[in-house]
C-alpha cells in the first residue's frame, strides 16, 4: 500500500484512540499535506517534536491493527465486493450465482 493511502486507512480506523493533540497533528501530516515546519508553527512545537509525534502515532496504529487486524479484513472484503461486482457483470451461470453466495456467506461471517 502507498504509505500515505496506508496511514490514512490506519488513522481512520483506529483515529480515535489517540489523544486529541496527537489526532491534530497527524491529521496535518497526513490529511492536510503540511510540512513538519508548518505543523510545528501552528501548534507551537518544534520541528523535530513534530516528527517524533508522527512517528510515533504510526507506531501506535500500526500496534492497533497488528492486534486487531480491521484494516487487513476491509481490505479483503473490498476485493471480494469487486469480485461479486465481476461476477454480476457477466451473465448469470448458476456456477457464478454459486460462487456469489459462497462470498456473501463469507462477508457476513467477517462482518
Amino acid at each position: 500500500m502507498e504509505r500515505i493511502f496506508e496511514q490514512a486507512l490506519l488513522y481512520d480506523f483506529y483515529g480515535e484512540l489517540l489523544t486529541a493533540h496527537q489526532q491534530s497533528i497527524y491529521e496535518d501530516a497526513v490529511y492536510n499535506d503540511m510540512s513538519l515546519s508548518e505543523i510545528g508553527e501552528a501548534h507551537g512545537i518544534s520541528r523535530q517534536g513534530v516528527h517524533d509525534l508522527i512517528k510515533r502515532c504510526d507506531r501506535i496504529l500500526q500496534e492497533y491493527e497488528s492486534k486487531l487486524h480491521l484494516v487487513e479484513k476491509f481490505m479483503g472484503a473490498r476485493e471480494k465486493i469487486k469480485e461479486i461486482e465481476k461476477l454480476t457483470e457477466l451473465d448469470s451461470q448458476n456456477s457464478r450465482m454459486q460462487r456469489i453466495r459462497e462470498l456473501s456467506q463469507e462477508l457476513m461471517k467477517e462482518w
